[in-house]
């Protein structure tokens, strides 16, 4: 996180720096959509090839500005300093704001010192409604999209509550499912909504989806860490390994996906398909 005497220019006005997020198709605050051009809908973009960097901050008089530049390197030279402890002065060119939207559309959890505490600007100084973060009080596409960013972050925790014996567990619904058709899925009996989400993801081989349902990023080895999301499901799995699932229409559960002979497939078929950071 930049430092908050960090400072940037947005319209006539400064900005106190607190944070900032690169909308491109391969990287995208997923809370606002399950693809590139839905995040950018979200904040009234057109979808522009080589994406935007936001820069989230407040004024002199502590109103919450999300500024949208269209120098994304410098946002994403910014981030990696912050994420490597260094400080960083985020102070784009006027000549690249995109445009200021007032209020922020994602939670920060700091403020700037020495200004009023964080609060939208009025209707009149906007000139339209603020943003504010999705409402991830009750299970939606928000939250369920959150959580697939929480466990591809947290991967190796999540796996190790997995056991390769839970994919083959007798009788009943099992814990997990293993990949896919019910045929595959022996004594597990499989899951509905997993198989509806694994043939959706398959579809998008051959179709592909909008920029950015399907995103590949760092894994360690020679691995990556796949994300892909559709209409009510998100799917965040590594190449070398399993799947975890979400729903929409089952909040809270994670649902793993075992290998079987199906997802290593799919998964590299995805891979090749999706779009990667630069």
């Amino acid at each position: 996180m930049a430092g908050t005497d960090d400072e940037a220019v947005a319209a006539d006005d400064a900005l106190y720096v607190l944070t900032a997020v690169l909308l491109t198709p391969a990287q995208f605050p997923s809370v606002l959509g399950d693809d590139y051009p839905e995040a950018c809908t979200a904040l009234d973009l057109a979808p522009r090839a080589d994406g935007y960097g936001l820069v989230l901050g407040q004024d002199g008089d502590g109103a919450r500005w999300t500024v949208v530049i269209d120098d994304v390197s410098l946002v994403a030279v910014a981030i990696a300093s912050w994420d490597c402890g260094m400080e960083y002065e985020l102070s784009p060119d006027e000549r690249a704001v995109v445009t200021a939207l007032p209020g922020w559309p994602l939670a920060v959890a700091v403020a700037a010192p020495g200004v009023p505490a964080p609060h939208d600007p009025s209707a009149e100084v906007a000139g339209r409604s603020a943003l504010s973060p999705p409402d991830t009080g009750s299970w939606g596409p928000a939250q369920r999209r959150l959580g697939a960013d929480e466990i591809a972050l947290q991967w190796a925790a999540w796996r190790e509550q997995i056991s390769d014996a839970d994919f083959s567990a007798p009788g009943g619904q099992a814990k997990a499912a293993e990949s896919a058709p019910e045929s595959e899925t022996g004594a597990s009996g499989g899951h509905a909504g997993i198989r509806r989400v694994l043939a959706e993801a398959r579809a998008y081989v051959g179709s592909p989806p909008p920029l950015g349902r399907v995103r590949s990023s760092f894994a360690p080895g020679e691995a990556r860490t796949l994300r892909a999301d559709g209409p009510g499901w998100s799917i965040v799995a590594r190449t070398d390994d399993i799947a975890f699932v979400l729903l929409d229409e089952e909040p809270g559960e994670v649902l793993p996906v075992g290998r079987g002979p199906e997802l290593p497939g799919l998964l590299e078929a995805l891979d090749k398909m999706a779009v990667r950071p630069l």
